[in-house]
């Protein structure tokens, strides 16, 4: 029984089959080339978003940079698998079960509504029916899908590399509770330029947006790394993270009247995201015996 664990877990992360040669690779070599691709590359991203002055004019450009680094990840996925594999096999294209897929739209979809609700019901941050109406009508259902295909393919950008490569070969060599807090805070640490050269912070202060960064982005991780585990899908976290990045950036905000308060409460940098995906985190950290062996549990 042990060995058929053993076996599922693997080949359910790796998404590889028998006779292929990804069992023959370090595992320890390939995160370090990913990683160092990842860095070089995304600096690349980083230094010109630090040189083009902030102002409206150049919002076009600055677009395009922030895009073009979310997808340095993948890239240097790709990069490293065809390097020591000569193949792209692990990344974990297969679908899964319906109800992985289902989980991972659904679950940033009522922290969102949670997390808003909450502000519209304690009047912190109060509701817009006008908004909302709009949003809702039939006339907004093209926009609606092309914003969250566009916010998939974005994500998908960092999720290739991140739970594509990243996470199953960490797998490969340390449990889980090693694995996702290291790729949660490798995942942190990457943003953390963007955050403080670039756009990508809350209106307080910076200290602030990364005070509530960290854990937040540290718990999503975790959680993100054991549904991607369970499920042996990437498409989990492309979901997981497109649904977030569109409701929490775009949605939810659309419907809402900001104040002050809810600033400081509401979106990825908000005290509240903090505190939900620390408290979601520690329930998925104790779920993990639920998850399959993984390789590096069974040596």
């Amino acid at each position: 029984m042990d060995g058929f664990i053993l076996y599922y877990a693997r080949n359910s992360l790796m998404d590889t089959a028998p006779g292929t040669d990804h069992a023959a690779t370090d595992p320890r070599k390939m995160v370090i080339t990913f990683l160092v691709l990842v860095f070089i590359f995304s600096g690349v991203f980083w230094y010109l978003t630090m040189k083009t002055p902030q102002v409206a004019e150049n919002a076009g450009a600055l677009w395009w940079y922030v895009i073009g680094a979310m997808w340095c990840p993948a890239t240097a996925a790709v990069i490293t698998r065809l390097l020591y594999q000569r193949n792209l096999n692990g990344f974990g294209t297969r679908p899964g079960k319906p109800v992985w897929l289902a989980a991972a739209i659904l679950i940033p979809i009522a922290a969102g509504l949670f997390m808003f609700g909450t502000a519209w019901i304690t009047g912190i941050a109060p509701f817009d029916p006008n908004s909302a109406a709009a949003i809702f009508s039939v006339s907004f259902l093209p926009a609606f899908l092309v914003g969250i295909a566009f916010n998939c393919f974005a994500a998908a950008g960092e999720e290739f590399g991140w739970r594509g490569l990243l996470v199953p070969e960490l797998a490969r060599f340390m449990g889980f509770t090693r694995l996702a807090l290291l790729s949660g805070a490798i995942w942190t640490a990457w943003h953390i330029p963007m955050i403080l050269f670039g756009t990508y912070h809350g209106t307080g202060s910076v200290l602030y947006s990364l005070a509530v960064f960290v854990p937040s982005v540290m718990g999503a991780g975790l959680v993100i790394a054991w549904l991607r585990i369970i499920s042996g899908s990437i498409w989990v976290a492309v979901l997981f993270h497109g649904f977030w990045n569109y409701f929490i950036q775009q949605v939810y905000p659309a419907m809402t009247e900001m104040t002050d308060a809810g600033e400081m409460m509401l979106g990825e940098f908000g005290w509240f995201a903090a505190a939900f995906y620390v408290a979601l985190a520690l329930v998925f950290w104790h779920l993990r015996e639920r998850l399959p062996r993984l390789p590096a549990e069974g040596v």
